[in-house]
């Protein structure tokens, strides 16, 4: 890949301590067939591991004119990291990609000849597999009533709710009409929110039939991944979660569904927190996750009134359109009866 070459795709990295997963994220982006000129944008987050040393001792610029680094002098979460990347991008599309991640060898053709079959181009993914068993994770995700991400397994399903920011592809024009990730999510859901906006302005959020990345699920922010030994995930991870897909919710949903959906949200909500903390006997449980969903939402009230004015003023598809992405059956409940109560750690 020429770095002189005006790029067609800007591959957007962000990393945090990503020491030890980054070669394999780069040396896949280095090895892509289709002739496809890219530029490789890494913003590090303020790391405190090597990575910055690696960077430059693996991939110094004068043999690598096509990869460029961000250095951030303070940690300021992956909203801003991917924002700044993509506001210095000079390709025609973007493809943000955790440093967790590594493309299959066509990836990024696979991916732009599904983008220009588009009308209009939107949003898309490649199938998400396993870093280590290589098993199909997902081909992007529905969702649930209460907007909890559900992995689409259906090879014949294109058409999907989301999909998540570790590998997600959109022009850059389109990033910058949605107005990109809301710095003020921090982190988490982020990738629903802009999917869901996408949506409601008649651009479709879809995946492509052939190709994969692989991914190392939780290894860039920690937890949120189930295994052998039940589910496990940490306290930023929920309290950014939950807030965040009820943010998402607020801004996103049609006035019907949100008139119904939300009071139902917030009951659950207190009856969720309230039974995991007696259970656990933590009262941090409540006030660092659960509480912090209404209080953040008193708080942000005026802000997300004005913010939802502004999304559903540009929308182009029905309620019911908007829908067809939904299931019906609540994910948490299918995940508890299937791995029991969450470690929170």
């Amino acid at each position: 890949m020429n770095g002189q070459v005006h790029p067609l795709c800007s591959i957007c990295i962000a990393n945090y301590n990503g020491e030890h997963v980054l070669s394999d994220c780069i040396d896949s982006l280095l090895t892509q067939t289709g002739g496809i000129p890219v530029e490789i944008i890494i913003h590090d987050d303020a790391s405190t591991d090597r990575s910055l040393a690696l960077l430059r001792e693996r991939y110094p610029v004068d043999m690598y004119p096509n990869i460029r680094v961000i250095e951030s002098q303070e940690n300021v979460g992956f909203c801003i990291s991917n924002n700044r990347m993509v506001e210095t991008a000079r390709g025609k599309y973007v493809l943000l990609l955790n440093n967790d991640a590594a493309l299959a060898p066509d990836a990024l053709i696979t991916l732009l000849t599904a983008s220009q079959a588009q009308s209009p181009e939107g949003i898309l993914t490649l199938p998400q597999r396993d870093w280590e068993s290589y098993d199909v994770v997902d081909r992007g995700c529905l969702l649930d009533p209460f907007y909890n991400p559900v992995p689409n397994i259906d090879p014949a399903r294109r058409d999907v709710a989301m999909v998540i920011g570790a590998c997600m592809w959109l022009p850059r024009l389109l990033w910058k009409e949605l107005g990109g990730f809301p710095d003020w999510f921090e982190s988490i859901a982020e990738d629903m929110y802009l999917c869901c906006r996408a949506r409601l302005a008649g651009y479709p959020v879809q995946t492509t039939a052939g190709s994969y990345y692989r991914h190392r699920q939780g290894a860039s922010f920690g937890g949120g991944r189930a295994s052998d030994n039940g589910l496990s995930t940490t306290y930023r991870r929920r309290r950014l979660s939950e807030r965040n897909k009820t943010f998402v919710m607020v801004l996103c949903s049609p006035l019907l569904r949100l008139c119904l959906i939300l009071p139902l949200h917030l009951i659950l909500l207190a009856i969720e927190g309230a039974s995991l903390t007696l259970f656990k006997r933590n009262a941090k449980l409540f006030i660092v996750i659960y509480w912090n969903v209404f209080q953040s939402l008193f708080m942000q009230a005026r802000h997300l009134h004005g913010e939802r004015h502004k999304i559903h003023r540009l929308r182009r598809i029905t309620p019911r359109v908007y829908g067809n992405v939904f299931i019906i059956f609540p994910r948490k409940l299918k995940l508890l009866l299937h791995y029991g109560l969450p470690e929170i750690r």
